[in-house]
């Protein structure tokens, strides 16, 4: 493998990685929006929304990652993505105290690097991305 595509390669796999996780979260909130309302209420202290909410709030979402996966305005998307799950990571910092009962929200971290990666190294993330182009070398 030559090693200019190694970079890209890489970026690639986290960004396939990070959309499938968030659109398995995203799906959640059209198949089962009272899992969703549970969410809101233990996590965000966000009582008595309807399921309607629960569906425009994913229909935005999936909209964003659908463009993130795409990688089309990766300034924006790949930000929006590490802000949902910063928002989603930081949410449950009570349950990191207790850590053997919840040893699956360890699993947030290593994916909230890859955001935060995607996002830095947004630039390089050029294979299959919408917005591919080349960089001078002020952006390197």
């Amino acid at each position: 493998m030559r090693k200019d595509y190694r970079l890209p390669l890489a970026l690639l796999s986290l960004r396939l990685s990070v959309f499938l996780v968030m659109l398995m979260w995203n799906l959640d909130k059209f198949f089962n929006p009272s899992h969703t309302a549970a969410i809101f209420e233990k996590f965000y202290f966000i009582s008595g929304l309807s399921h309607n909410i629960f569906y425009g709030i994913g229909l935005i979402q999936l909209i964003i990652l659908l463009g993130f996966v795409t990688g089309w305005q990766k300034k924006f998307t790949y930000l929006l993505v590490l802000i949902f799950h910063s928002v989603s990571t930081f949410s449950t910092f009570k349950q990191y105290f207790d850590p053997f009962n919840n040893l699956l929200l360890f699993a947030a971290w290593p994916m909230l690097a890859a955001c935060f990666s995607l996002y830095l190294l947004r630039n390089f993330d050029t294979l299959l991305s919408v917005d591919a182009r080349s960089l001078t070398k002020s952006e390197v």
